[in-house]
């Protein structure tokens, strides 16, 4: 009998001892699973490492004869109890398919770290892959103050005269009645300074116990005037300074930068100023936020995470928030949605992950477009803090445009790196970093990734003048953009699709 006759008839054997048709046999023993991709989902809320992953966190699996029902991924877990002898019991989570994600399985709460494979319907075993590398998330950060009116629960003012009838009464009753400790009300537009911003309000709201900063909406145009407003505002008692740059700040460095300074010499180095942008920075690669959360620049950031506007979950729009701008290492106090109504449950997640991040205030838009159970979901008791996955780092490598790119080349800079700051990741930017790798002894690359930033981020960013005379000739003309190559790169997209009334 010639082997494979042999090795035929052996199988329909065991087929038929097994009380299944040859036929179905044959199909199982043809269709096993196969796994040829598996990474940490989604990616935004993810760790650089694609294969390390938080217990509650799911996996994502491409591969061969994958089906929507009866797989289940096979995780081990480590048993302390004596009967076990130490043997690692097996935990299995159902294979899943979701609209976007393909297929995914979440990991059990008690997995550990170890190899994982795929089971089908009829026992059929797939490749073993991994390691898989599964971390208990940590305890909260400790929330460190800033010491600054930033710190607590901030409501934002766009017209006092539509907020609790206009009266300093009214706005200090409320505030009280729901935990509020710190009001931001707009003091300019642009050049025009607002009224209400005065300082009657101001020693009004204070004498109530609350702390009052001043926001302006800035354009570009007029940056010294721009300023001089917001320096106007601090004069006339503001605790704080929001600086609401958005579109039209995009590919403006020179008038940034010269708003930055001119402000800075008019309210002093240490005048607590925050940033309220877009979120998401890796969409606005042309926006300086290398400029205005740079040296001399704000202390604070407050990046307006209006998850329900961006269409997305208050995790996923946190986890994308701080990925992109944790690198510029300011301290980062979430600007939060009221209006649309969003619901309850999600405000209070916005507050207890926004804790868990480590951020010691939050803030909230607005103060007219907030419903009653807005209002109620922001008052006190703080929730339980929720702790998120680990923060990463973008990864930056060769093609990579925009802002961050400049940030991560003024540090390569001051690392002694002879390149210059352009938002672009060109082959000049490969080559110093992996010059900057091999003298710090890190794993070379050429990209700037999760074992990089830290290194280079322990130095200081090289100062970069972008009021030349020609860009500032360029800024004289109107909003023409000027500064780094990436200053003329548009939005990728604009992940607020409409603007709220404000920031």
């Amino acid at each position: 009998m010639r082997p494979r006759a042999a090795s035929v008839l052996a199988l329909l054997a065991l087929a038929l001892m097994a009380g299944l048709p040859a036929s179905a046999s044959a199909r199982s023993h043809s269709k096993k699973p196969r796994i040829t991709f598996v990474r940490c989902w989604p990616m935004v809320v993810c760790t650089s490492d694609p294969h390390t992953v938080a217990p509650g966190g799911r996996l994502r699996f491409r591969g061969r004869n994958l089906k929507r029902h009866g797989m289940h991924v096979v995780f081990s877990r480590a048993r302390t109890h004596k009967s076990s002898g130490g043997v690692r019991a097996r935990l299995t989570s159902k294979l899943r398919v979701r609209k976007g994600d393909g297929f995914v399985a979440t990991v059990p709460a008690t997995a550990r770290s170890g190899r994982i494979r795929i089971v089908g319907p009829h026992g059929a075993r797939s490749n073993v892959v991994g390691p898989i590398h599964i971390h208990k998330r940590t305890t909260p950060r400790p929330l460190k103050g800033s010491g600054t009116a930033f710190d607590g629960n901030g409501m934002w003012i766009w017209y006092v005269s539509k907020s609790s009838d206009g009266t300093t009464a009214g706005i200090s009753a409320q505030a009280a009645q729901y935990g509020v400790t710190t009001v931001f009300v707009k003091s300019s537009d642009g050049t025009s300074w607002w009224n209400q911003f005065s300082p009657a309000l101001v020693s009004a709201l204070k004498a109530a116990g609350l702390h009052v900063c001043a926001w302006q909406f800035v354009y570009g145009r007029d940056p010294a005037g721009e300023a001089s407003l917001g320096a106007r505002a601090a004069q006339t008692g503001a605790d704080c300074l929001v600086i609401d740059a958005e579109g039209q700040y995009e590919g403006l460095y020179s008038q940034a930068q010269t708003y930055i300074n001119d402000l800075r010499s008019l309210v002093g180095p240490d005048y607590p100023i925050g940033l309220a942008s877009f979120p998401y920075v890796d969409y606005h690669p042309s926006l300086p936020y290398s400029v205005f959360l740079g040296p001399n620049g704000a202390q604070y950031n407050a990046p307006q995470v209006y998850w329900k506007a961006i269409g997305t979950s208050v995790d996923t729009a946190l986890a994308h928030t701080y990925l992109w701008n944790s690198v510029y290492g300011r301290q980062i106090f979430p600007l939060g949605q009221l209006y649309d109504n969003p619901s309850s449950a999600d405000v209070q997640r916005f507050r207890a992950l926004s804790a868990g991040y480590g951020a010691p205030g939050v803030s909230w838009w607005s103060w007219q477009s907030a419903s009653n159970a807005g209002w109620a979901a922001i008052a006190p008791p703080q929730p339980t803090p929720v702790v998120p996955p680990p923060v990463g780092y973008p990864l930056l490598k060769s093609g990579s445009k925009g802002d961050v790119v400049v940030w991560a080349q003024e540090h390569l800079i001051s690392a002694g790196q002879p390149i210059s700051a352009t938002g672009t990741f060109d082959s000049a930017t490969v080559n110093a970093t992996t010059s900057f790798q091999t003298a710090n002894g890190l794993p070379v690359t050429g990209q700037v990734d999760a074992a990089t930033w830290p290194a280079l981020l322990r130095l200081a960013p090289a100062p970069v003048s972008w009021t030349s005379k020609r860009a500032s000739a360029a800024a004289r003309s109107g909003s023409r953009r000027n500064g780094p190559r990436s200053a003329f790169l548009h939005a990728k997209r604009y992940e607020i699709p409409r603007t709220p009334p404000g920031p």
